[in-house]
């Protein structure tokens, strides 16, 4: 249940490549952040690209959408590009009819840029929240490994650009934000986490393992997109050299660019019989998969803070989780998951065995799990933290500064 907020409603315009129908991080986060702040009686709008060249508006779950023509890109088939001039024009225009108390924008890319320099220009109060890996999209772009260093400081000092334009910014985690100042950002940035709507995944699980209390198979999960920086071939491998006793299965929820690659390395494995490509799914779908779930995997190594990690610990699920980029801020190593050396796929597989070998071992770091995001994570106090900073651009003098806040509540 969302909370009301303190203060006079606001009109904020969220501006966002990313949003549903899409399916990713960005994208979950953009519709929470919109949909929680409606509930909370503010006027939202949301400016994001449409799946197809015609701009249009509808009102969807109490948020007004203004979807802007785009096209459809090569380098992936969910990727689409709006051009400079449409997106200045749109954005332009857009803003002066709606009028927004504030701007926050979810990318520098686009429909994104084009809100960006709207705001700047009508002096209109404007965040940035930083979702932006350049290892997101190389696979993408099929950048050869020589030239990543190169092209990856190019795409920061562009981010760095665009974004030294909001007077604040943020991104999910402290690691997130300290990526920022490691790659040229000099303004201060916060750490917000993306925050979940936690009830929603322990409640559909605990009716799930209700009426399963005790599962003949332990079930393994993964979920996200299929391309290459997820190293999702780890966890294929991992799943060949498991030597528990306990049955185990592996679903993977999601599709991507090596999906088909990742099903022929199943079978070479001699796993296939053992290993679920589910494919993308929908919202009961996906519960229902979190649910099922003894133990959640990322072995991604670029992950700004992993709501796919969150969801699932939000149903009481232990984690494994490679240790790198902001996947370490959400596992206490023993109580409710271990870390693993990226790549170390005999490491991983020792994690997931002292795991699901023992039922008392997966309760107790699920349960361990759950509490970590309920401390830190909750979408109420997430919402209510970026209330607080626009109230503080909106009127300075009425408003508290937001500080930054600890670690622990921002990771």
């Amino acid at each position: 249940m969302t909370s009301q907020p303190s203060g006079r409603p606001l009109r904020i315009v969220i501006g966002a490549v990313m949003y549903p129908p899409d399916v990713n991080g960005a994208a979950s986060f953009g519709h929470r952040l919109a949909t929680g702040l409606a509930a909370r009686g503010h006027d939202v709008h949301v400016i994001c690209h449409a799946s197809d060249r015609r701009s249009h508006t509808a009102v969807e779950d109490g948020v007004t959408v203004h979807r802007v023509g785009s096209y459809a890109t090569p380098v992936h088939p969910t990727a689409r590009m709006c051009s400079p001039w449409r997106a200045s024009s749109e954005a332009k225009r857009l803003l002066a009819e709606i009028r927004p108390d504030v701007v926050h924008v979810q990318s520098h890319f686009f429909i994104g840029r084009g809100v960006i320099n709207a705001a700047r220009r009508m002096d209109i109060p404007l965040v940035a929240t930083n979702h932006f890996m350049p290892e997101n999209i190389f696979g993408y772009l099929r950048i050869p490994r020589g030239l990543q260093s190169v092209t990856a400081k190019v795409l920061w000092r562009n981010l760095v650009r665009h974004y030294s334009k909001a007077a604040t910014v943020t991104a999910p985690t402290p690691r997130a934000v300290r990526l920022l100042r490691e790659n040229g950002f000099e303004k201060r940035a916060l750490p917000i986490s993306c925050g979940i709507d936690i009830d929603r995944y322990r409640s559909a699980a605990a009716e799930y393992r209700e009426q399963h209390p005790f599962p003949e198979v332990r079930t393994v999960l993964f979920v996200g997109r299929l391309d290459e920086e997820k190293h999702v071939e780890d966890l294929l491998r991992a799943m060949s050299l498991l030597r528990a006793d306990v049955s185990t299965r592996l679903e993977i929820v999601g599709d991507g660019s090596r999906k088909e690659t990742l099903e022929h390395l199943a079978a070479e494995l001699g796993i296939a019989d053992r290993v679920c490509f589910t494919g993308f799914v929908d919202d009961e779908e996906l519960l229902a998969a979190y649910a099922r779930a003894d133990v959640f995997c990322m072995p991604s190594i670029a992950e700004l803070q992993s709501l796919a990690t969150m969801e699932a610990m939000s149903a009481r699920t232990a984690v494994v989780l490679a240790n790198a980029m902001a996947l370490p801020h959400l596992v206490r190593p023993g109580r409710n998951g271990w870390l693993y050396p990226p790549g170390d796929v005999h490491a991983l597989a020792k994690a997931v065995d002292e795991i699901v070998t023992d039922r008392s071992t997966v309760d107790a770091m699920g349960a361990f799990s759950e509490q970590i995001i309920s401390d830190a994570h909750d979408i109420d106090a997430v919402l209510a933290r970026f209330e607080s900073v626009y109230r503080h651009l909106i009127d300075p003098g009425r408003a508290d500064d937001p500080v930054e806040i600890h670690t622990e509540m921002a990771s």
